[in-house]
């Protein structure tokens, strides 16, 4: 699975990983990550993430 990473602050979203502490499940691809969802550690948008 393709990782994508936030140009603002260089966090990792790793899809294997996922961010469970805020609501998004190990294993959820990028497209399925609710467009609400913001970089847990600069609150950046999903815009705001390139595939790494």
């Amino acid at each position: 699975m393709e990782k994508w990473k936030c140009i603002v602050c260089d966090w990792v979203y790793d899809p294997s990983i996922g961010d469970p502490d805020n609501g998004v499940s190990a294993g959820t691809k990028w497209e399925d990550v609710p467009d609400s969802w913001v970089c847990p550690i600069c609150g950046a948008g999903k815009d705001e993430f390139e595939k790494e």
